[in-house]
C-alpha cells in the first residue's frame, strides 16, 4: 500500500484533476451483496486502480485550484498510517498518554507559530464546522449562566442572538440552528465593497436587539471568507464584544495558516481579545484531513460545557491531566496530533513559511495579470491566495449572459482535465474563483491556468 500511494503521487499530475465519472459508475463495478467468504486482499490494489481511482478528484494535484487547498503532505500520510496502526483511543489521558501529551505539545507549537498569546489553549477537532459549533455552544452557556443544567434554551426569558457577516461560511448558520438559537435570532450583517462585515451595521443590530429585549450572545469574525478571503474587522468586533459581553469567535479556517508568516498577522489584528479561534492545518498547511485547531481563552468553561464523567470513564489521574473527551463533542478521539508532529518535524516552520509565501506571491502575480488584461475584471481584493474574477467580452453587458459565459468558461476548463475550478456567486455576480495553494502547484502551473483561461475566453 505504501508503494501504491507513492506511485499514485508520482503519476497524479498525469491524471484528470476532476473525476470524469457519471453518477452510479463506481457502484456498478461493485457487487450488490457482501462476500460471504473472505479470500484475503489479493487483487485489492488492482481493484483500487480500476474501481476507486477513476472516481477520485485529486485534491493534491498541481492543477487543483478549486474550493480551498486540502493538502496531505506525505509526512502526514505516514503519520495517519501510524495512527491507524496503533489504533489508539485518545478519549482520556490513561487510555493513551502519548496521544494526549503529543497533542498538548504540538498544539502549543502551533499557537506559537501563528502568534497567539499564552492565554490560549488548543485542542484538535475534526473540522472548523465542529469547532465553530463548540464555540456557539460555549457562548450560549456563558450568556445563559449555564442554562443547560436547568431548562436550556426553552427556559430563557429572552432570545439569544448570534451575529456574523453575510459572507460567513455556511457552518455559522448551520451551527446556530443546531445550537438552538433559531433562524429568527441569527443576524447576517451586510458587508462593504471589500466584502468585510460593516461595523456600523453590526453596532446598529446589537442596539436594536437590546432595545427589543433580546440578548446578544455570540459574534463570528471571518478572517478569510470562503468566497473571497475577505477580512472582517476583528479589532472593532472585539471592542463591541467586550462592551456588550458577547462571545467572539474568530473563524480563520483557511487563512489561519498564513499567520505562521508574521507579515500576515495584520489580517487578524485584535485576535488576542477573542474567546475562541479556529484554523485548519488540514487545508493550506499540509496535515491530511482531518485536523482542525481550536483555541480557547477559557478552557475551564469549554470543559464545563463539554465534559462527561460517568463512573466507567473515571481514572485515578483525572485531577492531574487533560482528558481530551472534555474538549469537544465526540467521546472517542483519534491520535491526530501525529500528523502535525510529523509535518513539522519534516518541514520545519521555515519550510512551511516558504511554501505559503510562494502561494501568496503566485496569487499576486495572477491578480496583476487579471488587472492588466483587457476584458477581465477583478471582483474582490486579494489579501491571500484566492482570486475572484470574470471575463466580460466586448459588448456583453447583460448579467444573465455574462453569468452563463463565465460558467461555461469554468466548465470547459474543468472538462479539459488539466485544471479544476469551482465557480461561485458573489452578491449576485457569477464569478470564476481561483484558489491557489496545492502543495504541488508551482508558478508554472499558475501561469498555465491563466493561459488556459484566456484561451477558453477567446474561443467562445
Amino acid at each position: 500500500m505504501v508503494e501504491w500511494i507513492a506511485s499514485y503521487r508520482e503519476r497524479m499530475a498525469e491524471l484528470p484533476v476532476m473525476s470524469p465519472l457519471a453518477p452510479g459508475d463506481v457502484k456498478r463495478q461493485l457487487p450488490d451483496a457482501p462476500p460471504a467468504v473472505g479470500r484475503g486482499l489479493d487483487g485489492i490494489l488492482e481493484e483500487m486502480d480500476r474501481v476507486v481511482l477513476p472516481g477520485i478528484t485529486h485534491w493534491c494535484h498541481p492543477g487543483f485550484f478549486a474550493y480551498f487547498p486540502a493538502n496531505a503532505d506525505l509526512a502526514s500520510v505516514l503519520a495517519d498510517m501510524a495512527s491507524s496502526g496503533l489504533a489508539a483511543q485518545a478519549m482520556s489521558w490513561q487510555t493513551s498518554p502519548a496521544a494526549t501529551e503529543v497533542e498538548e505539545v504540538v498544539m502549543d507549537w502551533l499557537r506559537q507559530m501563528v502568534g497567539l498569546g499564552p492565554q490560549f489553549t488548543g485542542a484538535i477537532q475534526d473540522s472548523a464546522s465542529t469547532s465553530t459549533f463548540c464555540a456557539l455552544l460555549c457562548a450560549r452557556e456563558r450568556t445563559g449562566a449555564f442554562g443547560q443544567n436547568r431548562g436550556g434554551m426553552q427556559a430563557e426569558a429572552a432570545p439569544l442572538v448570534v451575529y456574523a457577516s453575510d459572507q460567513a461560511h455556511s457552518s455559522i448558520p448551520k451551527g446556530a440552528l443546531l445550537a438552538g438559537f433559531g433562524k429568527e435570532n441569527l443576524r447576517l450583517i451586510a458587508t462593504d465593497d471589500r466584502h468585510a462585515l460593516r461595523l456600523d451595521l453590526l453596532r446598529d443590530a446589537i442596539e436594536q436587539d437590546l432595545a427589543a429585549g433580546r440578548r446578544p450572545c455570540a459574534m463570528v469574525a471571518a478572517v478569510g471568507t470562503t468566497a473571497t478571503t475577505a477580512l472582517d474587522p476583528v479589532k472593532g468586533m472585539a471592542e463591541l464584544a467586550g462592551r456588550h459581553g458577547i462571545w467572539l469567535h474568530v473563524d480563520a479556517a483557511m487563512a489561519g495558516s498564513a499567520m505562521i508568516c508574521p507579515e500576515c498577522r495584520w489580517m487578524w489584528d485584535g485576535v488576542e481579545q477573542a474567546d475562541s479561534v479556529v484554523l485548519n492545518p488540514h487545508k493550506w498547511l499540509g496535515t491530511g484531513f482531518d485536523l482542525s485547531a481550536y483555541f480557547v481563552r477559557d478552557p475551564e468553561h469549554l470543559i464545563r460545557v463539554m465534559s462527561t464523567n460517568p463512573s466507567y470513564l473515571r481514572t485515578e489521574q483525572d485531577g492531574e491531566v487533560k482528558n481530551l473527551r472534555d474538549w469537544g463533542i465526540p467521546l472517542g478521539r483519534r491520535f491526530r496530533a501525529l500528523k502535525l508532529w510529523f509535518l513539522l518535524k519534516d518541514q520545519g516552520v521555515e519550510g512551511l513559511q516558504a511554501r505559503l509565501r510562494r502561494d501568496l506571491a503566485n496569487a499576486q502575480w495572477f491578480r496583476a495579470r487579471v488587472e492588466q488584461a483587457p476584458g477581465w475584471e477583478l471582483l474582490a481584493p486579494v489579501p491571500l491566495q484566492t482570486i475572484c474574477l470574470r471575463h466580460r467580452p466586448e459588448g456583453m453587458d447583460d448579467e444573465d449572459k455574462l453569468a452563463a459565459h463565465n460558467l461555461d468558461l469554468v466548465h470547459r476548463i474543468n472538462r479539459s482535465g488539466r485544471f479544476y475550478l469551482t465557480p461561485a456567486v458573489l452578491k449576485g455576480v457569477q464569478m470564476v474563483r481561483v484558489s491557489i495553494g496545492s502543495e504541488a502547484s508551482e508558478f508554472g502551473h499558475v501561469e498555465a491556468l491563466w493561459a488556459a483561461l484566456r484561451q477558453a475566453a477567446d474561443a467562445r
